[in-house]
């Protein structure tokens, strides 16, 4: 196999035996996870199992102190954010930066606005923005009643499916997303999770971070459990159940051991 041929299957992130601490404390420690185009990479967990971390490691925010990091194929350790969106990584956090009373359109293109005309003529276009952002919408399947509405007017659901929406747009190839139905409702999340699996038919690798497992096995394709910044299980969609993966995460034998300990003696 020649090395061409190595990096074109290759997946678009790899992180191997990755581990992080904070002084002498440990985020995270032996932590595998892979990435593949047109595929839904599932990382699941409670608070304090250390999700937060691997994304900012991702993200490029904070390096990973052990372990190694590969982009397709390359072993890299990334500067900052914006050298993870030069290599096509875009995370889209649960609180998304966004400016509620800018319209849609703005929002959109926030940090990339293109412009027409030179000198003291040079002004944003409105215009392409405003077409764009409806065609690029319309391409994931979303339709707004109005890009020039405040982008605050929108469901929490809507807000996620726009941020999707731009980081498909400004060609990313991967697409990180923090706890996107948290705040949710159901018919919302499933909104949401319709269009993280339309992001994955259009052939972006997609890192699912959630603490729901239904979630993750309606449109995962490969699960990690991580759980006090370990990993305690790592499967594809074909070697485990969602009965297994809603044990796995519920605490398994430790819950076992609970209800054992609350149940009533008997004779009370």
């Amino acid at each position: 196999m020649t090395t061409a041929t190595k990096t074109e299957s290759a997946p678009l992130v790899e992180l191997d035996d990755v581990s992080k601490y904070y002084g002498n404390i440990r985020a995270l420690e032996g932590v595998s996870l892979e990435v593949r185009s047109g595929e839904i990479s599932c990382v699941l967990g409670d608070n304090g199992a250390g999700k937060s971390t691997l994304i900012k490691i991702v993200a490029g925010l904070h390096q990973h102190d052990t372990g190694t990091f590969r982009i397709e194929g390359e072993e890299v350790t990334l500067a900052n954010p914006r050298d993870a969106l030069d290599r096509g990584i875009a995370t889209v956090y649960q609180d998304l930066a966004v400016v509620p009373l800018m319209p849609v359109w703005r929002n959109f293109f926030l940090g990339s606005e293109p412009t027409k005309g030179s000198g003291p003529l040079k002004r944003l276009d409105v215009g392409l923005m405003r077409t764009t952002t409806r065609e690029a919408l319309l391409r994931m399947g979303i339709d707004l009643r109005d890009v020039d509405q405040p982008i605050g007017t929108l469901s929490g659901g809507e807000r996620q499916c726009v941020a999707i929406a731009r980081a498909v747009h400004f060609g990313a190839k991967v697409l990180v997303l923090d706890e996107p139905t948290a705040a949710l409702g159901v018919k919302q999340s499933g909104v949401v999770l319709k269009y993280v699996a339309a992001a994955r038919d259009q052939g972006l690798g997609v890192v699912l971070i959630t603490h729901n497992p239904h979630h993750a096995y309606l449109v995962g394709d490969r699960f990690v459990l991580l759980k006090r910044g370990v990993m305690a299980g790592s499967h594809t969609k074909g070697s485990v159940t969602l009965d297994e993966l809603t044990r796995q995460m519920a605490g398994g034998t430790e819950l076992e051991d609970l209800r054992h300990e609350l149940e009533r003696p008997s004779g009370t």
